[in-house]
């Protein structure tokens, strides 16, 4: 019988990691992620690994685009992909009754892709229209943009999506240059949130993936050692002035990165009473939108607070910002208010695992780092440590003067 909730791992002989939680239900989901993304390229291969995302689903020895795009939709399923600064991942949620389809497919995407020369082409076409989409939209662009002064000359600070000039001029022989230079059987995870026993997972997933032999690449990645903070303003024809400040944070296998977690959803995580979102919407009602983000990579993080706000009030709503932040450096957190803020992120990821695909994903991405994959019973005890003097350390050290960037698009006044 299987233990619902338990997270067991498996290695293949070639490298290729396998992890797996059982879940009773009718749905599974499948995730294959490799440890390769934007920050793999060479600074005139940008934007390849998001290319690779988009080809690898036109086509393999044994299947047309066609095919591959229909063999899971055929029976309800959802296949989709995603490529990070760090990462390129595959996913697919399904009936339970389908994973020997949906592993079969994944280890033909995975090592039977062969990039048609005509898919190349049109490919092309599609993708700089998404180029162009992200520039049509501040609020998308913007964080792009920020994070690519945050990092400025470092591979870190290049667009995911590439320039137009680098993608228009991709052949099928750098694509497979890329996959041979950075794609390897040891850098691969595949995961999965399911009703299926693990020994009968693990089983079928020898069946199709335990042919490929061991290939290891080592990654060459540069550390990245920070940069003096920056203030930049733009003027654009927009009727919203978009803004975001931010600065560097603490990297994925922190002692801290909990503990930053739990500071950005108090300050502007999703719950409609976070302080950003009381004061500066609710008490002024400046802004539509306002939020913060936490991003950890691998040697590197990043917090950014996004808002976009009429023209005319730019000004008094990123004064308000900074004050939030002073008073989290200033006070200590009361003993409810941090209770309180535990016990919100904790139901917060409690309810996320629900969904199966959040979780899949996190599991996966967990194995690339040295904390590797743990239970969610292990992350509420990390929450649950957390100390008022921890958030106000770590507010004063991220928050500080010297650590926060400002990147504006000016709206038009009317």
């Amino acid at each position: 019988m299987p233990i619902e909730g338990l997270i067991s791992q498996y290695t293949l002989d070639n490298g290729i990691r396998i992890i797996h939680k059982h879940r009773p239900g009718a749905i599974a989901h499948l995730a294959l992620m490799v440890n390769t993304g934007m920050r793999d390229e060479m600074e005139n291969e940008n934007g390849l690994a998001h290319f690779i995302e988009h080809m690898i689903f036109k086509g393999t020895k044994k299947r047309k685009a066609y095919h591959v795009l229909s063999c899971l939709e055929n029976v309800g399923g959802d296949l989709n992909a995603y490529t990070t600064k760090e990462e390129t991942c595959i996913h697919a949620s399904f009936l339970r009754e389908y994973y020997n389809k949906a592993i079969d497919l994944f280890s033909d995407i995975a090592f039977n892709s062969s990039f048609p020369e005509a898919e190349v082409e049109k490919e092309k076409e599609v993708i700089l229209d998404e180029i162009n989409t992200y520039k049509d939209s501040p609020a998308e662009e913007i964080f792009d943009e920020f994070e690519n002064n945050l990092y400025k000359g470092h591979e870190m600070g290049r667009n995911i999506l590439g320039t137009s000039s680098l993608v228009s001029n991709y052949t099928r022989k750098d694509i497979c240059s890329f996959l041979k230079n950075n794609y390897s059987t040891e850098r691969m995870v595949i995961a999965t949130v399911g009703d299926i026993p693990f020994e009968k997972f693990k089983q079928k997933i020898s069946s199709y993936f335990a042919e490929y032999k061991l290939r290891e690449l080592s990654l060459n990645r540069k550390n990245f050692t920070g940069l003096p903070a920056f203030t930049e303003v733009q003027d654009r024809n927009n009727h919203l002035s978009h803004c975001i400040i931010g600065g560097l944070s603490y990297h994925i296998d922190s002692p801290k990165k909990m503990q930053m977690v739990l500071l950005n959803n108090i300050l502007g995580g999703p719950g409609m009473n976070s302080r950003l979102n009381l004061n500066i919407r609710e008490k002024y009602g400046f802004a539509y939108t306002i939020e913060s983000q936490y991003n950890a990579y691998s040697d590197t993080g990043n917090f950014s607070i996004y808002m976009g706000v009429d023209p005319h009030s730019l000004n008094k709503t990123i004064d308000l910002v900074l004050k939030e932040l002073e008073k989290l450096k200033k006070n200590k957190l009361g003993t409810i208010q941090l209770s309180n803020a535990k016990n919100q992120l904790i139901g917060q990821l409690a309810l996320s695992s629900e969904l199966g695909l959040g979780e899949l994903l996190s599991m996966a991405r967990a194995a690339f780092t040295m904390e590797g994959v743990e239970p969610l019973s292990e992350t509420i005890r990390k929450i649950r440590e957390v100390k008022s003097e921890d958030i106000l350390n770590i507010s004063n050290e991220i928050f500080d003067n010297k650590n926060i960037n400002m990147l504006i698009y000016n709206g038009i006044e009317n």
